[in-house]
């Protein structure tokens, strides 16, 4: 089973830039595709990218689609999400998350405990 700890997260200017990086231990992290999801105060879970195992399939959320980059370094177990131009409505805590089983891009089932991105002036 994959753990996943999230950081980076904090207050942030309109316009400016963050990056995330989540660390996953547990499992072998370069079998398993990954994703980042946010969940934005009093509303429900967002996806917001997905990346596949070597890195070089990616897909977003069209929210954030040439804004934002998720990346993964399989060499240090640890997956990003840089996060340019932001937006009071990018406001939210992100959560990066793995599916149940290796080599699989099914839904996310483990979860790492969020980091919050205030994006305001």
């Amino acid at each position: 089973q994959v753990q996943l700890v999230e950081s980076g997260g904090g207050l942030v200017q309109p316009g400016g830039s963050l990056r995330l990086p989540c660390a996953a231990s547990g499992a072998t992290f370069s079998s398993y595709w990954m994703y980042w999801v946010r969940q934005a105060p009093g509303k429900g879970l967002e996806w917001v990218s997905t990346i596949n195992t070597s890195g070089g399939v990616t897909y977003y959320a069209d929210s954030v689609k040439g804004r934002f980059t998720i990346s993964r370094d399989n060499a240090e177990d640890t997956l990003y999400l840089e996060m340019n131009s932001l937006k009071s409505e990018n406001t939210s805590v992100y959560y990066c998350a793995s599916p149940a089983y290796s080599r699989s891009c099914s839904s996310p089932a483990h979860w790492g405990k969020g980091t919050l991105v205030n994006v305001s002036s």
